[in-house]
């Protein structure tokens, strides 16, 4: 411990406040919460710690510290400083931890919607979470089939396919009742809490009055109507009879890890858990409020949060009150019990995974760092080209923080002043616009830029940036003749072979792959919609405005071709021009 450090102990205050630990660098590498500041900094720098925390305490070579007025109020900073300067000790709690839902807009004419971003958390017609997007676009499918709620998102002038098929009211032509809306809201209700039985009678009655007017195709539709609700509500177990909505957590420990497992309830309805590793230091209640704050603000909070007894939730009371439980005994308690032997099933299982990976990850970025003779990799920005004999030229921007892949921050370009496969300009390109872009709007600089090529590319981002006096690291990744990462070309251009078998390789190469996945992904899109729109230009009939909303709305020839001819009718198109469109698409192969 240096004197520095010594001497900022003893001027410590005994307030609450967040504290962030520096490394050489003077980078933020840690940032945590107090309710005394002074004991809970004194901490880490006397006695006998464990390896995690030693490791954290080594590399310290300073600290700051910001007095709140309150212990709530230190919370709520930490969390914002994390997110903020994405500490290397605290990336545990970076990431999504946002689940998809179901809502019913707050408009005049609502429709039916998948969000994870729940900006009214008040909107008692919100439903979920779902565990995945998959599960959710299915149950939306089977409510819009069912609620005929709008389901265009701007109203047109007219009645377009779904009035026609009674799964839309049509308030764009005509008027509606607003309590026929108000009334299917607490149907949707219903239905999602298991209530299903006098839809599923309705729809047998009626597959059985098609089925018996030789109507095979309509009886069918109903049958998979029937099945698609059965589905949708099979794995619900019923708990509670109260309709309520719960979320039960509990967690187990080894070493410095914890396993935490939350059972998801709604409406007396055990849905899904899912489970997380954290990484903690020193105490096991602070990094369970910080996850459980950052994650209900991301997420709709329940009517009741059940949490195990003989811990300190103070923090958490202050936020969510009489929300939250600890029950000794009963059928919460039973549950919590299933939430604990899942947390210990999941540690098991996953524990070896998440410490190679974490583990990996600190060896290969300092790794890095030693080979390129930079003090802190934090954040990197991967560039990529990508064309087919000089057409559709894009270039993609992946990110990586702390070794993790950030894709909130990924981004597409489409080349605007190059007219061939010109790797040098088409990266000057992209460059400039990048960070001409990051200086315009104040973004956050990245601690390292890497290029996916050689000379001419490494060439062309250290002339834009030194155009833009930015002071930037930039390297170049080189492939071998089979394609897979073989050196760094540095920005003195030096090159360093890689040894393949160290993490440093494994890190580069993934990065290196996940942007040639994006960058191609994105050139497969912009070439694939240019061959369709070529296609589409030769049918007679068929004008740009025509075009552009077929291209708009089913996307790919394959998708044009199967539309009912009612469909292109309701996009304004001619009877002549939607002749044309089959005929010409007839005989195209598209897959």
């Amino acid at each position: 411990m240096n004197k520095k450090i010594i001497e900022k102990l003893r001027q410590l205050p005994e307030k609450p406040g967040t504290y962030q630990m520096l490394n050489k660098a003077k980078q933020i590498i840690y940032v945590g919460k107090a309710k005394n500041l002074k004991q809970r900094v004194s901490s880490y720098f006397r006695g006998v710690h464990d390896l995690k925390t030693t490791l954290l305490v080594n590399d310290i070579e300073d600290f700051t510290f910001i007095i709140t007025k309150s212990e709530k109020e230190a919370l709520l900073l930490e969390i914002s400083q994390i997110k903020k300067h994405l500490p290397k000790y605290n990336i545990q709690f970076i990431g999504n931890n946002s689940y998809p839902y179901i809502e019913i807009t707050d408009e005049l004419y609502p429709r039916l919607r998948i969000t994870r971003s729940i900006k009214n958390k008040n909107n008692k017609y919100c439903f979920g979470p779902f565990p995945d997007v998959t599960s959710a676009r299915n149950t939306l499918k089977v409510l819009n089939a069912i609620f005929p709620f709008r389901k265009c998102v701007k109203l047109p002038k007219k009645t377009c396919l779904y009035y026609s098929i009674n799964q839309c009211l049509a308030p764009c032509e005509f008027e509606i009742d607003p309590f026929e809306f108000t009334k299917m809201k607490q149907d949707v209700k219903k239905f999602l809490s298991g209530k299903t039985k006098s839809y599923i009678d309705k729809y047998k009655e009626k597959m059985e009055y098609y089925s018996n007017k030789l109507e095979y195709e309509k009886a069918l539709e109903y049958k998979n109507l029937i099945y698609a609700i059965e589905k949708t509500t099979e794995k619900q177990q019923v708990i509670f009879l109260d309709d309520l909505n719960r979320d039960i957590l509990n967690f187990v420990t080894y070493d410095n890890y914890l396993a935490i497992n939350i059972l998801f309830m709604r409406q007396g309805r055990l849905l899904f858990s899912t489970s997380k590793i954290l990484s903690y230091y020193l105490g096991i209640d602070d990094v369970l409020s910080t996850y459980l704050i950052d994650y209900y603000d991301k997420n709709l909070i329940p009517d009741e949060i059940i949490l195990p007894y003989g811990y300190d939730w103070s923090l958490l009371n202050e936020f969510y009150g009489k929300t939250i439980t600890t029950p000794r005994k009963g059928r919460k308690y039973k549950l919590l019990e299933m939430a604990k032997e899942n947390a210990k099933l999941y540690m098991e299982s996953n524990l070896k995974k998440y410490l190679d990976k974490e583990n990996k990850t600190i060896i290969a970025l300092e790794n890095l760092e030693s080979i390129l003779k930079l003090d802190n990799i934090k954040r990197i920005d991967i560039f990529d080209n990508s064309n087919i004999s000089g057409q559709y030229l894009v270039s993609a921007m992946v990110v990586f923080e702390n070794g993790l892949p950030n894709k909130n921050e990924y981004r597409k370009y489409r080349i605007k002043t190059v007219n061939n496969s010109d790797d040098y300009h088409m990266m000057q390109e992209v460059i400039y616009r990048r960070y001409q872009n990051l200086l315009v709007e104040n973004l956050t600089h990245p601690d390292l830029i890497i290029v996916d090529g050689g000379i001419h590319q490494l060439r062309a981002a250290k002339d834009v940036l030194n155009k833009l006096n930015l002071d930037i690291p930039v390297i170049g990744l080189i492939k071998d003749n089979h394609h897979k990462t073989k050196s760094i070309l540095t920005w003195d251009e030096l090159e360093i072979l890689l040894d393949r078998h160290s993490f440093v390789y494994s890190l580069l190469y993934n990065m290196q792959e996940e942007v040639h996945r994006f960058a191609i992904k994105y050139h497969r899109f912009v070439a694939g919609k240019s061959i369709y729109a070529s296609i589409l230009d030769s049918i007679p009939k068929v004008g740009k405005a025509t075009k552009e909303k077929l291209l708009k709305k089913y996307k790919t020839l394959d998708k044009i071709k199967s539309a009912p001819r009612e469909e292109l009718r309701n996009l304004r198109i001619s009877n002549e021009a939607i002749d044309n469109i089959y005929l010409a698409l007839k005989d195209i192969k598209t897959k």
